[in-house]
């Protein structure tokens, strides 16, 4: 893919033609990052899957609880309502998980691999062709995997919009859950925010 814009974006902002040297070096610091693109420049593709540190932080927030003596894994209730929904593995909820469901590891990881996948292509389909990071791209599909909320979040429109900044503030909003305030939720968005602002520069 041509990477012209980019270079005519960078002119632009400093006021002045490139020197090779300079063409040689953003064109090999735009080597490093195959996945990523960048908010703003036209014709920059969007990623279509979730990058490494977007896997991290779903990981680190979903954890894969409730592991057995004998190395299964047990679905475990929701935090929120003490019941339903149920919750195995990686975060993984819907039919057939509910009390009393337990799983191997390999299942588990099998499982958030596909959901990964599917997450990814509702993000990328909500978000169409606006300008998107690879680390936003990963804020966000963290955000569906949790909520579910990617096609009517006000998050989602202001992203479309370009206003990032407005955008980052709206992960704060969504830390409920049975009414109240979770503290894991809030800790979750605010390193879902800050992981979808390092992606706005």
């Amino acid at each position: 893919m041509t990477r012209k814009p980019l270079f005519d974006t960078v002119r632009r902002i400093l006021g002045r033609p490139l020197s090779r040297s300079e063409v040689a070096q953003i064109d090999e610091a735009a080597d490093l990052l195959p996945q990523d693109c960048v908010p703003g420049v036209p014709g920059s593709p969007a990623p279509t899957a979730i990058g490494r540190e977007g896997v991290a932080l779903i990981k680190r927030f979903e954890g894969c609880a409730k592991v057995r003596s004998d190395g299964r894994v047990e679905a475990y209730p929701d935090p929120g309502t003490g019941g339903a929904p149920w919750t195995i593995g990686w975060g993984a909820t819907g039919p057939g998980i509910e009390k009393g469901t337990v799983w191997t590891q390999d299942a588990c990881d099998a499982r958030l691999e596909a959901d990964l996948e599917r997450y990814a292509r509702q993000v990328s389909a909500a978000l169409g062709d606006a300008p998107t990071s690879q680390l936003q791209f990963d804020a966000l599909v963290s955000f569906h995997y949790n909520t579910g909320a990617i096609s009517n979040a006000t998050l989602t429109r202001k992203h479309s919009a370009g206003d990032f900044e407005s955008a980052a503030e709206e992960f704060a909003r969504w830390c409920y859950a049975g009414g109240r305030v979770m503290r894991g939720l809030a800790r979750r968005r605010a390193a879902e925010a800050a992981l979808y602002r390092r992606g706005m520069h």
